[in-house]
């Protein structure tokens, strides 16, 4: 039986025998080492859109379900964690460079050539991190989320995973997109690549997403996601309350604003510096 067949087996049954937890941990082991690879993810892009992988979202929750408290702690340090779900075990020649000061990066997901964590930062499982993608301070890449090349996450900037519901597509980051300090983005948003997000934008499925170049709004549908488009520009904006009493007391609501498309000031102002990596 093929790894997707056993985790969806083991996972549908909620009373499992000794010898089917063995069998369904063993199971999940080897879906981490191929998470851990980047040989399987959580979501994939097909035939242009992405998808999620039902089954590894259902692997990692079986994986929560069959973890037994276990004592990592080192020193003073203290740290209980189940025991399916350790630390990823990161090698020298890994070419990651984390930096000391409490970040943590959990078994199960991918990183990249020349990824950079700054502390403290935080990786869930199930989580996919490509080339040359900086993590900085404060940061969280949570379960799931899948994040392109050449990314910029800045400090305080925080990725929501989506590990539920299971056919829920995950936050997307595409290539080469700069996303900026206090941002958060959630719920199964899509930001396409090259885009832009300013400081302390906040996007969810349920957001309005106003372009004011070409005069469109974006919204999650019944069938799609939010879809931040490529080359997007966004700020964090307002519009106005247009019943009577909002009208009455001057209120307006936040609301994410597109206000140009990257240009040559755009790709200068943010230009990763390849010294870093």
């Amino acid at each position: 039986m093929s790894l997707d067949k056993d985790i969806e087996k083991y996972f549908s049954k909620s009373d499992l025998s000794k010898k089917e937890a063995e069998k369904a941990e063993s199971a999940f082991m080897e879906m981490v080492k191929l998470l851990n690879k980047g040989k399987v993810r959580s979501a994939e892009k097909t035939g242009g859109y992405w998808q999620a992988n039902k089954w590894v979202k259902k692997g990692i929750l079986l994986g929560f379900r069959l973890g037994k408290l276990k004592n990592y702690s080192i020193d003073r340090f203290k740290f209980y964690d189940k025991h399916t779900l350790p630390l990823k075990p990161l090698k020298q020649n890994d070419s990651v460079r984390i930096v000391p000061g409490g970040s943590s990066i959990r078994n199960g997901c991918f990183l990249g050539k020349g990824v950079i964590c700054m502390p403290p930062m935080y990786i869930n499982i199930g989580a996919y991190v490509d080339d040359n993608s900086l993590i900085d301070s404060h940061a969280l890449v949570g379960s799931c989320a899948q994040l392109g090349k050449n990314i910029h996450l800045s400090a305080a900037a925080q990725i929501g995973g989506v590990l539920e519901p299971i056919n829920s597509v995950p936050v997307i980051v595409e290539d080469d997109v700069m996303i900026g300090g206090n941002c958060g983005l959630y719920e199964g948003t899509i930001v396409s690549r090259r885009a832009v997000i300013g400081a302390g934008c906040i996007i969810t499925g349920s957001t309005p997403v106003y372009d004011a170049v070409k005069g469109k709004i974006y919204r999650k549908t019944a069938d799609e996601p939010l879809i931040i488009p490529e080359g997007a520009v966004v700020v964090a904006g307002s519009r106005p309350l247009k019943s009577q009493y909002g009208i009455e007391n001057n209120l307006s609501v936040y609301t994410p604003v597109i206000i140009k498309y990257r240009d040559e000031k755009t790709d200068a102002a943010t230009a990763l510096e390849e010294s870093l990596r």
